[in-house]
């Protein structure tokens, strides 16, 4: 397959076998219609509260996967620290769900840290529309700011890799020396009400299912868009051959900051979805290890194809609830034969596997 590139404005992109046929045109929105009615019909359906209530959590990891499927799949930058991002997300809700329950007065974590006085970074996020878009805004701030200052110094490869997982334990450390302001190691808890509606109660998180749902069906289209689009064909090509695209004039900086600034922010709405839905947002499950989780998932599924990202956030985090379910004292070593398995048969994840089995009955 050839790359034809005869000025700034051509496209940097493989030119295509030819037009598809109407077929393979239909396939894609054959496959995500099926997948999205599995998901809003079916799943509520025959799944019990509790386990509706564990796929919510799937789901919202799968969103997080999306983001670092769009950075390092498709634009090259390995990213270990996307629990910063989904952090920051997660406490921007927990701050204003704790208010809320404080009804004017201190959370009770402060009460028990013996912190007398609101603290003015609090005092905002009483109100919800910008405790939602702080969730969204922090998180693309930072992540455009830190590639602003990285990419400009052509920081990448390994390098860039560590520099974010280095973030993500910083970020950990400064969370669990705050605990009059974050409250430390535990984070924060005992969330029970939002918007008005009982947390506690099952229609509540059936109503909380079905809004992760529908979030992680509009960014998956969103991205796809954007992977499919001009930007995207450009992303590819500096991930391909970043300093021949420099060399046509235009600036991998730029694009490598917006892709990362898109993840971040995918991030962060995540962790916003998944304190309601789970109850909880601590540093436990911003370190490095849960960010290293994250991206595994997404190389089991396929990191150059958004639907594996998704898929593999779905597919491990299953895989990590029935392992400890059943083999508790084992489930980390049967997750990671489940990723070397993956891995040795398929470098190209589940749906690099399915593509080639296709390929082959075709």
């Amino acid at each position: 397959m050839s790359t034809v590139v005869t000025s700034k404005d051509a496209s940097v992109a493989p030119l295509p076998p030819g037009r598809p046929s109407w077929r393979a045109r239909l396939q894609g929105p054959a496959v995500f219609t099926a997948v999205a009615v599995l998901a809003l019909v079916v799943a509520p359906l025959v799944l019990e509260p509790f386990r509706l209530g564990l796929l919510a959590k799937y789901l919202v990891y799968a969103i997080v996967a999306l983001g670092i499927g769009l950075a390092w799949g498709q634009g090259g930058m390995l990213v270990l620290g996307q629990g910063v991002f989904f952090g920051l997300g997660g406490y921007a809700m927990g701050m204003y769900l704790k208010l809320t329950e404080a009804q004017g007065g201190l959370p009770d974590f402060m009460v028990w840290s013996g912190v007398e006085e609101l603290p003015a970074l609090w005092a905002p996020f009483a109100n919800p529309v910008f405790a939602l878009a702080m969730a969204v805004v922090a998180p693309v701030v930072v992540a455009a700011l830190l590639g602003a200052l990285v990419f400009r110094q052509r920081v990448r490869g390994a390098y860039f890799a560590i520099l974010t997982q280095a973030l993500a334990a910083a970020f950990v450390i400064l969370l669990v020396g705050q605990q009059g302001l974050t409250g430390g190691t535990n984070g924060l808890t005992n969330f029970f009400e939002l918007f008005g509606q009982d947390l506690a109660l099952d229609s509540t998180q059936r109503g909380l299912y079905f809004v992760v749902a529908v979030v992680l069906g509009l960014l998956y289209l969103g991205a796809r868009q954007l992977v499919n689009s001009r930007f995207g064909r450009l992303l590819v090509a500096v991930r391909d051959g970043e300093d021949r695209v420099r060399f046509l004039g235009y600036n991998p900086a730029t694009v490598k900051t917006v892709t990362f600034a898109i993840s971040a922010g995918m991030a962060g709405l995540a962790g916003a979805l998944f304190v309601p839905v789970v109850g909880i947002i601590s540093p436990a499950l911003l370190g490095v290890v849960p960010s290293l989780e994250l991206v595994v998932a997404v190389a089991v599924g396929g990191r150059f194809a958004l639907a594996g990202a998704v898929l593999g956030a779905v597919v491990m985090n299953y895989a990590k609830t029935v392992f400890s379910e059943e083999l508790s004292s084992a489930w980390l070593y049967l997750q990671g034969a489940l990723f070397i398995l993956v891995m040795t048969l398929a470098p190209k994840g589940i749906i690099g596997l399915l593509r080639r089995r296709k390929e082959a009955a075709g």
